[in-house]
């Protein structure tokens, strides 16, 4: 790849991308939301940046000039998040890319919930598009489990806005940056659509008896369907929200296969105790 556009390249997850890129010698040229972000998508890796808004298809196009490909993530419960991923979809067709890396969610068909079903349309706007494509399905990111940490260590107790029994299935975002590049750098995933899971799903309370054992203290797991959340909190955000953590709590995030997230990296996939314990060594953000 001569180039690829880097949507996120400041995130913490979608970072990831960048530095995944970075590694393997391929330019990246990292699409922040503000110039104050840009220092950090340099810092991951990024060779040059460019302010763009996700809803200005003028200033995506411009943005995709001179790069062969790009990596294109939404913020989830984006006001009109399905029309923004059009957008890119569009914005890439008409500046000449030739592939795109989509990274939309796990089980997008749970049309309940609005971060996952407005990345249905989306998919069929790339699969529509005539561009070389591969899609990623991520879990729950593990990246989330940090929190968890620090309230075991402190108080002993994790909790969250859903039952502690629910099974969720997740996914190290590293693992996900690294199937990323792979889909730029050769050839084999144009063309898929693959969901990407760690072994197995865990609960709250699962999770908490991982940690007591690390820490070698007591870990109790806590929560329950959430009480009101912040009034300041924007009408669409806070609708989301509620809608997931209610789905959460009678069914879970079902799943944990890593089948295809195993054979793609050519290794086991990290499963959520091999996280957690990097997590308690220091190992991980």
């Amino acid at each position: 790849m001569r180039k690829v556009l880097a949507v996120g390249a400041a995130g913490r997850s979608a970072g990831l991308v960048t530095r995944a890129l970075a590694a393997r010698g391929v330019p990246v040229r990292g699409l922040v939301r503000s110039p104050e972000r840009a220092a950090q998508a340099r810092r991951n890796g990024a060779e040059e940046t460019v302010v763009a808004d996700l809803g200005d298809e003028g200033a995506l196009v411009a943005a995709l000039q001179d790069v062969d490909a790009v990596f294109h993530v939404i913020p989830a419960f984006l006001p009109d998040e399905a029309g923004a991923g059009r957008l890119m979809v569009d914005a890439a067709v008409r500046a000449g890319v030739r592939r795109l890396v989509f990274s939309s969610v796990y089980h997008p068909s749970l049309v309940d919930l609005s971060n996952h079903r407005d990345k249905l349309p989306v998919e069929q706007a790339i699969y529509d598009s005539g561009l070389e494509f591969t899609i990623l399905q991520p879990a729950m990111f593990m990246s989330q489990l940090g929190g968890y940490l620090s309230d075991a260590r402190g108080r002993g107790v994790i909790t969250g806005p859903y039952s502690p029994e629910s099974r969720l299935a997740y996914v190290d975002y590293r693992d996900v940056a690294e199937v990323a590049a792979l889909a730029f750098t050769t050839d084999r995933l144009v063309g898929g659509t693959f969901e990407l899971a760690g072994p197995g799903e865990f609960s709250r309370q699962d999770i908490a008896a991982e940690l007591a054992a690390l820490l070698g203290q007591p870990v109790d797991a806590t929560g329950g369907l959430p009480g009101e959340l912040d009034a300041r909190m924007p009408d669409h955000l806070r609708t989301g929200l509620l809608r997931m953590f209610g789905h959460y709590h009678r069914a879970g995030l079902r799943g944990g296969s890593s089948v295809v997230l195993d054979t793609l990296l050519g290794r086991p996939a990290t499963s959520v105790p091999d996280y957690l314990r990097e997590l308690v060594q220091g190992q991980r953000e």
